[in-house]
């Protein structure tokens, strides 16, 4: 096989058989494809797309690049999380120690940002010292000992997607269905996790735009899930404007706090109540939904989730007096405030919009793999649906310096709209898929 061969096969839309997925796959980690090569092929699968065979194939090949976790040691059933990546997303931070509290293991293999998107161990990395590079022994350790870790994707678990998604953050084909559902089952099954639940986003800040996109990836990461054994959960959820109200790194972290300590903004609680519920019934540790959202609900008020962050975060060398004292966090030089232009109801709050802001005070890789900083972003204390009168604070930048803030208060200022009327409720879950 030649690498040539397979790129032109894909780029005149032919299917490429599974052999020569796993060849360029394989050759690719040896460096017998180059990143130039690797990029022309995934351009030609954003444009062309991917069978359900091809998804399969391509999903197997980066699991068999690297290790699988064995957890077998770990007491009970072991479910992971994933979310395809939005806006304010602090869900895994919350959610993992809610889990663990109610006494579900969770090992949570987590990314970076990626496009626009942040990620979640960028943001758990704002914790001063917080380490998210461990062996899979300590991984496991620490899961027997505490019940929970929130680790980066280590250089043998699932190597090629490690450089294929770093790739595809550079070479704009990060919104391709098969490619996603790759990305996120090939780590899922090397996580070596029983059951997999996914938040999969659909809206203006999210990969998939609408409804029936985020279907189709959701659909085909249940069926990856179905084929190698793993129960799967897929829950499309809203994401046309920011989940809560904090964007940015350490900003995030914080009222991922304050959620855990029973203060967090409507939609992050809603949203963790239903990923933790169908988590536990997954896990056995609930045998409804019911049950499942009553013992997350309990887990917020009685700070037992509170109290399992802080055992996580003193685990793996970060400073647990954060969750006590959140100004511990790293802060912003410049806050600056985003005042209304307008008198009435927020009918939209553009997600897309605040990401792009986020990007430009530097908070997100964004499109050229820069370090983030932790420090900046929006806190957003208006959101769709609030009535505001023009003067009236819809929220605050965070930045590095005035010339950023003054950017970055522009841009999600073009985020809102405004109107006379009340806008419809807006949904936090559209459907889940199972």
């Amino acid at each position: 096989m030649r690498p040539l061969d397979i790129i032109r096969k894909k780029r005149d839309g032919e299917e490429n058989s599974p052999e020569e997925i796993n060849f360029f796959i394989e050759a690719y980690i040896r460096g017998e494809v180059s990143d130039f090569q690797m990029a022309a092929w995934l351009m030609a699968v954003y444009f062309r797309g991917m069978s359900a065979s091809e998804t399969a194939a391509l999903t197997m090949a980066m699991v068999r690049s690297g290790c699988t976790l064995d957890l077998s040691c770990i007491p009970g059933r072991k479910v992971d999380k994933h979310s395809t990546g939005g806006v304010g997303d602090k869900t895994t931070i919350v959610l993992v120690p809610l889990l663990a509290a109610v006494g579900l293991p969770v090992i949570k293999v987590s990314g970076r940002s990626l496009g626009f998107t942040g990620g979640t161990i960028d943001k758990i990395e704002s914790v001063p010292g917080f380490r998210t590079e461990l062996s899979t022994q300590q991984m496991v350790d620490q899961v027997r000992r505490i019940g929970a870790v929130i680790v980066a994707q280590s250089e043998n678990l699932v190597p090629a997607d490690k450089k294929i998604y770093a790739l595809r953050d550079l070479t704009a084909t990060v919104e391709s269905i098969p490619l996603i559902a790759a990305s996120v089952m090939s780590k899922k099954i090397a996580a070596g996790a029983d059951a997999i639940v996914l938040d999969v986003k659909a809206g203006l800040g999210a990969f998939m735009k609408t409804i029936a996109e985020a279907q189709q990836l959701a659909q085909t990461m249940v069926s990856i899930g179905k084929n190698v054994g793993k129960e799967t959960v897929a829950v499309i959820t809203n994401m046309d404007q920011p989940l809560g109200r904090a964007v940015g790194n350490s900003l995030e972290v914080k009222e991922a706090i304050e959620t855990l300590k029973g203060n967090g903004p409507p939609d992050l609680v809603e949203l963790c109540v239903r990923l933790g519920s169908i988590a536990l019934v997954l896990g056995r540790k609930a045998l409804t939904l019911a049950e499942g959202e009553k013992a997350v609900h309990e887990a917020l008020c009685s700070g037992s989730g509170a109290a399992k962050f802080k055992e996580i975060i003193e685990a793996q060398g970060g400073n647990p007096a954060v969750v006590d004292d959140p100004t511990l966090l790293p802060k912003a030089p410049v806050v600056r405030e985003i005042v209304s232009p307008a008198s009435g109801y927020i009918w939209q709050l553009d997600a897309y919009k605040v990401a792009r802001a986020e990007v430009e005070l530097g908070g997100c890789r964004g499109e050229v793999g820069a370090s983030p900083d932790p420090t900046v972003g929006i806190v957003l204390h208006r959101k769709v649906g609030d009535k505001v009168s023009a003067g009236e604070v819809l929220g605050e930048i965070h930045a590095g310096n005035e010339r950023l803030a003054l950017t970055a208060e522009e841009i999600v200022l073009s985020a809102y709209n405004f109107n006379s009327e009340p806008p419809p409720p807006q949904p936090i879950v559209h459907e889940v898929i199972a």
